[in-house]
C-alpha cells in the first residue's frame, strides 16, 4: 500500500521545519510547523506536520491550543505523555515570556501600560483569571502573582489572598488585574463591590490599590480611568 503523505525523511531537507527554522528563522515556519518540530515524528498515517496542524484544528486554533488538556492532546495518534508534557510546557513558556515585564522597564505610568502586561495571556482565557501587578515606591514592577482561576467573587478575592504577597514583598502599591472571558470588560456589580472592600483594606494596611484593570478581547476597562478608584 502506497503513502499518501511524506514523511519528514522524504521531504526535501530545505522543506523540512527543523532545516527552515535554521536557514530562514523561527518566523518563516507555520504553525503547524512549529509544533511538529516539539512533535519530532507523526505516526504510521500522518506526517508531523499533518498531525501538528490535526492537533491545531482540535483546539480551534493557534489562539485555543492552550486550553487542550494532556488528555485532550493524548487523544491524538502518536501523542503520549511524554509529548503532551512537552508541548503544554512549551506553551506556557511562550505565554509567560509574552508578560514578562523587561528589567529596567520604565516603571508603569498609565492604565494601558499596565494592561498591556495582561492583554494577550488574558484576552482568550474561557474562566476569569485574578492577578495582581505588585508595584514599588517608584511604580517599577516588583512581581506579578496569580490569585484565583474562577469566576470573581468576595470568597474567592479575599484580603488576606491579595495582601500576603505584597506585604511580604514590600510592595508600595497594587493593581488588580482580572479578565472577561465573554471579551467585555465593563465591570459587573460583583466587580464593582469586591474592588471597593479591597481598596479600603489596602487603605487599612497601607498598600495602596492604584487600579484594578479588566482585560476583554483586545480591549480594557480601568476603574481608575473612570474615577472609581
Amino acid at each position: 500500500m502506497t503513502k499518501d503523505y511524506l514523511m519528514m525523511k522524504d521531504m526535501p531537507i530545505e522543506e523540512r521545519p527543523r532545516e527552515k527554522l535554521k536557514t530562514l528563522g523561527a518566523e518563516a515556519l507555520s504553525n503547524a510547523e512549529l509544533l511538529a518540530i516539539l512533535i519530532r515524528m507523526g505516526n504510521d498515517r500522518e506526517s508531523a506536520v499533518q498531525l501538528a496542524a490535526r492537533i491545531l484544528a482540535q483546539g480551534g486554533g493557534l489562539r485555543n491550543l492552550p486550553d487542550l488538556s494532556l488528555e485532550d492532546l493524548q487523544e491524538n495518534r502518536g501523542i503520549g505523555p511524554d509529548k503532551a508534557v512537552m508541548i503544554k510546557a512549551a506553551l506556557e513558556l511562550g505565554s509567560r515570556l509574552a508578560t514578562l515585564p523587561r528589567e529596567g522597564a520604565e516603571s508603569i505610568a498609565s492604565p494601558r501600560q499596565a494592561a498591556m502586561l495582561f492583554m494577550e495571556e488574558l484576552r482568550y482565557k474561557k474562566r476569569e483569571h485574578f492577578k495582581i501587578l505588585l508595584l514599588n515606591t517608584k511604580n517599577h514592577v516588583i512581581a506579578k502573582e496569580n490569585i484565583s482561576v474562577g469566576s470573581l467573587n468576595a470568597s474567592i478575592v479575599h484580603p488576606r489572598e491579595i495582601f500576603n504577597g505584597p506585604i511580604k514583598k514590600s510592595a508600595a502599591s497594587i493593581i488588580l488585574v482580572h479578565n472577561h472571558p465573554s471579551g467585555d470588560p465593563s465591570p459587573s456589580q460583583e466587580d464593582l463591590a469586591v474592588t471597593g472592600r479591597l481598596v479600603d483594606a489596602g487603605d487599612l494596611i497601607g498598600i495602596r490599590v492604584r487600579d484594578h484593570i479588566i482585560i476583554g478581547d483586545g480591549v480594557f476597562f480601568s476603574f481608575r480611568e473612570k474615577g472609581l478608584i
